[in-house]
């Protein structure tokens, strides 16, 4: 995988930077957490042609134009089809109801902001919050507005990072995977809770 990038950065530099990033947004197994903190490193060496201020700005450009691919698939898994699939008498079975899509895209629709500017921030969900952004048609503008200013914070913290240690650029692909696992365990026991208070509510109407 570094071989990969590095080839690439060397090649094409900026340009470069901003495909690997948009490719990072719809193949999230190319993880930016290596992408970027190398690209940091690259600005360090000494017949570097680029600068960290020019790959924040390439980067950024990628993650917003991966994001409005995921934001378009978002569109076409549209809430009317989700509900009309969800009437199907298998997915009753296993609890799922039909105005749980609506309080869901409600909630979204109150915090669609909030939600997609953390999201950028957060490795496990960065990429994917475009999709539910896309299915309740969030304003394209205010879409891109925070897409950008999310993955700008994300780009330059990583970036700044692998040019400020140099050769030791690993370290961050190290922490960012202890903010990932933080991160996972939140989200997991969310989860469980969420769970744990549907089946609750269920039996208590039994």
């Amino acid at each position: 995988m570094e071989i990969f990038i590095t080839n690439i950065m060397n090649q094409f530099g900026y340009w470069g930077m901003l495909f690997l990033i948009f490719i990072e947004n719809i193949f999230p197994p190319i993880p930016s957490e290596i992408i970027l903190p190398f690209g940091g490193f690259v600005t360090t060496l000494e017949k570097s042609e680029v600068t960290v201020f020019g790959l924040i700005i390439f980067a950024t450009l990628g993650s917003i134009f991966g994001a409005f691919i995921l934001y378009w698939i978002g569109t076409l898994l549209n809430v009317n089809k989700l509900e009309t699939w969800l009437e199907k008498k298998w997915i009753k079975r296993l609890g799922f109801k039909k105005n749980e899509v609506e309080k869901t895209v409600k909630f979204f629709e109150k915090w669609e902001g909030v939600a997609v500017f953390f999201g950028r921030c957060v490795p496990i969900v960065r990429s994917l919050i475009s999709i539910p952004a896309g299915m309740v048609k969030m304003n394209l503008p205010k879409f891109t507005l925070y897409t950008a200013f999310g993955s700008l914070v994300w780009n330059t913290l990583l970036i700044s990072a692998g040019a400020f240690l140099g050769e030791n650029w690993r370290n961050v692909v190290t922490l960012v995977d202890e903010y990932k696992n933080i991160v996972l365990i939140i989200l997991s026991t969310v989860t469980i809770i969420l769970i744990w208070r549907y089946f609750k509510k269920r039996n208590s109407y039994k």
